[in-house]
């Protein structure tokens, strides 16, 4: 049903729901909506349309998806963060990777839950972020730590990767990004060091794993 936008009283907790699938979003918004100190002030299925609901809301926290049409959710935590870098924001999503959770939590994410969360965990942690905590599950907390470790690739690494995963071959992908096919080599070449990997095929491997990729990149 759709939520009621009006302002919500002292002492409750306004909540914005953004996941592109709308079962899920139902599914989310009425564990929230049931709890008496929380309140659904908004729903979105995009990150345009986030974006627009954050403006016009101004939720206490965010639930936030990061598969999501138009912006991804990483584009629409960093879009709201720099319009209100108060702005608390939970990553809730099907991601596991540890550069999904590096990357979100950079971007200025409180905390990371996975979909598979328990909901009276959920409601607690929406409790926790809006009272200021910032505390992460040990399992992402784990992989945060481990990633922090690492040298991350570049803007342009990520793109050569994309294109290694459609199967593109070095000189297809300097045509595709205009870039030298010898330029092509030296970044196939970072991207194997960084990641461990001795080839293209378990460095595309590694990358999906991790969540430097994703299967829906061009979408």
């Amino acid at each position: 049903m759709p939520p009621d936008s009006t302002t919500t009283h002292d002492g409750v907790i306004s909540v914005l729901c953004v996941d592109d699938h709308p079962v899920v979003l139902d599914g989310i918004a009425q564990t929230i909506s049931l709890q008496p100190d929380m309140k659904v002030v908004a729903v979105a299925t995009d990150g345009s349309r986030a974006m627009d609901m954050f403006r016009e809301h101004r939720p206490d926290v965010t639930l936030m998806d990061l598969q999501l049409p138009v912006m991804s959710g990483l584009e629409t935590i960093r879009a709201i963060r720099r319009e209100d870098p108060k702005a608390r924001i939970i990553v809730l999503t099907m991601y596991q990777g540890d550069e999904d959770m590096y990357r979100a939590l950079e971007s200025g994410a409180a905390t990371y839950l996975l979909k598979d969360t328990l909901s009276d965990d959920l409601v607690r942690v929406v409790r926790e972020v809006h009272a200021g905590s910032c505390s992460l599950p040990t399992n992402v907390a784990m992989r945060v730590a481990a990633r922090s470790t690492q040298r991350g690739l570049t803007s342009r690494e990520v793109e050569v990767l994309e294109q290694m995963a459609v199967g593109l071959r070095n000189k297809e992908i300097g045509a595709m990004l205009k870039i030298s096919e010898g330029t092509v080599q030296v970044h196939v070449r970072n991207i194997l060091s960084k990641l461990g990997v001795n080839d293209r095929t378990a460095a595309v491997t590694m990358a999906f794993r991790r969540g430097i990729i994703h299967s829906d990149w061009r979408s």
